[in-house]
């Protein structure tokens, strides 16, 4: 142990406080998020997992990171002490009874209280065994995020835009709740959905997260989050579910396709580095995988934007399907209407109306049987209301391939519905 001049004393072995600058994509801000558009929209962006030191390096990393926070610490007693020293004679010298200072003692209890179920406490007891800490090593860097145990051999959900970091050739290392490390490997991906399976290597008895209903979830209704943003392993922040099915796009991926999802908004803390770990509700049940957040930041400031109250989570019931794909080692596969979509704006382009302008109509697929036109404007999939592109892909994508919906569109000014059967992706990536 060492004592500093205060008589606190510290351990010499800290982990390091990893702090993950991104890499961003191409149009992203510095800082992995998408910069605000010059026409006033709000964009959102993903958090970006940024470098850590690699494991054998890790307590020297929390050594500095520490020793920064000891030295402000210290540097705030000696101003306090110096302070008191200068108030206490003032006092001495203008009063002649001497002063005696009140004995404190304290009342409370030395035993920890016990959880109540449905508690924070109780929650993150339950949960924490069950999230990991990933760190990520690419030819383009490194960095970290967080994962969710599926299984008790090492089966780990977590972010695509987190493992995606390690390319081919690079490595993952997880870091469980008991402190012990193991090295894993990727299962599987799927950039659309921006979720990833992989396997933790030669560990047994782990504590598998359980799965809730994301489709039960009420606005208002207190959730949990718990990763490791910047670094800082099991981290637990708590909040409600401000808003459901919000389109969130996190950006371009191949052949001309977005990674959009209809999220649940919390105001849960989030930050980069809680990406792949689980949103829970007050029972313990993951309902979503934080994913992004949206910042103040416009791309041009300095520092690494944090949390502002708003942060999105992938529902777990759209993605389950495509995460078991991904474990049996099959490709994940979407649902498809086989249309091209833009925001729908009226003939002369001063005003945005709602709903998703068909732009194209692909031949043979589930739009064109159904006898879609380029032209017609979706304004709703079953009961959930279209108001723009992004919104239709997100619904979409809530479905699975051979799903029944029906489509209600606006065409010359009238109203239709029309029944459609969804396609399926797994021949084109073509949503």
């Amino acid at each position: 142990m060492t004592h500093d001049p205060y008589g606190r004393s510290e351990p010499e072995n800290r982990r390091e406080w990893g702090q993950e600058p991104p890499t961003p994509p191409a149009n992203w801000s510095p800082y992995g998020y998408a910069a605000q558009p010059e026409d006033g929209r709000s964009t959102l962006g993903q958090d970006v997992a940024g470098p850590v030191l690699p494991p054998d390096r890790r307590p020297r990393g929390r050594l500095r990171g520490k020793g920064l926070a000891a030295t402000v610490v210290a540097a705030s007693l000696l101003v306090g002490g110096a302070a008191g020293v200068g108030g206490a004679a003032a006092w001495t010298s203008t009063h002649d009874s001497v002063q005696t200072s009140p004995v404190l003692t304290q009342t409370g209890g030395t035993t920890a209280q016990t959880a109540s179920t449905g508690s924070i406490e109780k929650v993150a007891q339950n949960v924490l065994p069950s999230v990991v800490m990933i760190d990520v090593s690419g030819p383009n860097g490194s960095g970290s995020g967080s994962g969710i145990i599926l299984s008790q051999d090492g089966k780990i959900l977590t972010n695509n835009h987190v493992v995606a970091i390690a390319g081919r050739s690079g490595s993952l290392s997880v870091s469980f709740n008991d402190g012990s490390h193991a090295n894993a490997k990727i299962l599987g991906t799927d950039p659309l959905t921006d979720t990833a399976v992989i396997q933790a290597e030669n560990v047994k008895n782990l504590t598998p997260a359980t799965l809730g209903h994301s489709s039960s979830l009420q606005v208002g209704q207190g959730v949990v989050a718990i990763g490791s943003p910047f670094g800082l392993d099991a981290t637990v922040t708590s909040g409600i579910v401000s808003a459901l099915n919000r389109p969130v796009n996190v950006g371009q991926v191949s052949q001309g396709n977005s990674t959009v999802y209809p999220a649940i908004q919390t105001d849960a803390a989030i930050n980069p580095g809680n990406s792949g770990g689980p949103l829970v509700d007050l029972s313990g049940a993951v309902v979503g995988i934080d994913a992004a957040i949206q910042t103040a930041t416009n791309g041009t400031g300095t520092g690494e934007p944090g949390s502002i109250g708003l942060g999105f989570a992938i529902p777990i019931d759209e993605v389950l399907p495509i995460v078991q794909q991904m474990i049996k080692g099959e490709t994940p596969t979407h649902a498809r209407l086989g249309i091209g979509v833009e925001n729908a704006a009226s003939s002369n382009g001063a005003q945005f109306t709602d709903g998703a302008k068909v732009a194209s109509v692909n031949n043979g697929s589930a739009a064109a049987n159904a006898g879609l036109k380029a032209g017609d404007v979706i304004t709703k999939i079953d009961d959930h209301l279209i108001t723009s592109s992004d919104g239709l892909v997100a619904i979409i994508r809530s479905y699975r391939p051979g799903d029944h919906v029906t489509v209600t569109y606006e065409r010359g000014g009238d109203s239709h519905t029309v029944q459609v059967t969804l396609d399926s992706d797994a021949a084109t990536q073509n949503s």
